[in-house]
């Protein structure tokens, strides 16, 4: 199924699926709109208008920043939970609905669009299949069927949490140009497989900002999809900065400026996460620790959270001056804000 290009109510025909779809210039506009948002929380920007939030996953400051940021700009979210709150959803072209599911997605779009100015949904993979998952089913057929601006919340990749950790390290280093500045994006372990997401999108949007990219994990097995290496070695070379592979902890972390954390699972696994398990436990010896980042430049540390503590990053970490996990999640409620405005046509 092909994405196809909507006129939503104000005219406008862009969702927000992924930052790749979006120009540097416009990422950089909804950024400068979010400092002005972070020193002037409350207008009216979106008063009168209605902000559908459906969540097929947990969450809770994707949900508590989107439910918060409607309402601090005078619009109203409505907050709804297939297979929970509201009913199950199906979503294949000819599916024959003979399941658990009550809906298709092509109706529930349709009626929501009619009803909301703006469609976000947050759908994580199955983990059974990438293949399958890597079509991003759910959000592709929202944004197919929806006549309103459909916002990603996260599926297969977190486009607001890049905005909001690009945004956390302009603040820290107290400048827009990242260019240069050597970040590693490192996997830790975590007893469960997670979602690749937050790497996918942390691998587009720094090189996006020219930064010399390392990312730093077991082995090739825990290199992410291949549509995203492709996008960060192609930002690389347009930026001028620089995309590479380290499976060695020492010289990743020597004179990095900048440290991201994350866990996810191996993509060769999909479906046969036993088969991983032992890999997994082998190394976790990951954590991001004091001794790792005593090799860096005095680098700043962040993790999108939730984050178990002393399993990815140990408390010192966590807790150092040089952390900026809350920041990079306040900044949730500010770039979402922004971007609420931009794709409803009411920025100012």
């Amino acid at each position: 199924m092909q994405v196809t290009e909507v006129k939503s109510k104000t005219g406008l025909p862009r969702h927000f699926l992924n930052t790749q779809d979006w120009s540097w210039s416009e990422l950089c506009a909804l950024l400068d709109h979010a400092r002005e948002l972070k020193e002037n929380p409350i207008q009216p920007l979106l008063n009168g208008k209605s902000v559908a939030l459906v969540f097929f996953n947990p969450s809770l400051r994707t949900r508590a920043s989107f439910d918060i940021g409607a309402t601090q700009l005078g619009g109203h979210a409505v907050v709804l939970e297939p297979g929970g709150s509201s009913w199950e959803m199906a979503f294949g072209e000819g599916e024959v609905m003979d399941g658990a599911a009550e809906e298709h997605a092509k109706e529930a779009a349709r009626v929501l669009s009619k009803y909301c100015d703006i469609i976000a949904l947050r759908a994580f993979p199955k983990f059974r299949d990438w293949s399958v998952d890597r079509r991003d089913l759910v959000l592709t057929a929202f944004a197919t069927h929806a006549s309103v601006p459909v916002i990603n919340m996260e599926t297969i990749t977190h486009p607001c949490q890049e905005l909001a950790h690009l945004m956390a390290l302009r603040e820290y280093f107290g400048t827009d140009d990242l260019k240069g500045k050597k970040y590693v994006l490192t996997w830790t372990y975590h007893p469960k497989p997670l979602n690749t997401a937050v790497a996918n999108s942390a691998a587009m949007i720094a090189t996006r900002a020219g930064m010399d990219v390392t990312l730093l994990c077991p082995d090739e097995r825990y290199l992410l999809d291949e549509r995203y290496m492709g996008f960060a070695t192609q930002n690389a070379e347009d930026t001028g900065g620089s995309f590479e592979v380290s499976h060695d902890i020492e010289a990743a972390y020597d004179g990095a400026d900048i440290v991201y954390a994350k866990s996810w699972g191996a993509i060769p696994f999909f479906g046969n996460w036993e088969a991983e398990k032992p890999i997994r436990d082998a190394n976790k010896h990951f954590i991001v620790d004091e001794q790792k980042m005593a090799r860096t430049n005095n680098a700043c540390f962040s993790h999108c959270l939730p984050a178990r503590r002393n399993i990815k990053a140990t408390d010192a970490v966590m807790d150092s001056p040089n952390s900026l996990i809350i920041e990079e999640a306040e900044n949730r409620l500010h770039v979402q804000k922004a971007l609420m405005t931009t794709v409803a046509g009411t920025k100012v």
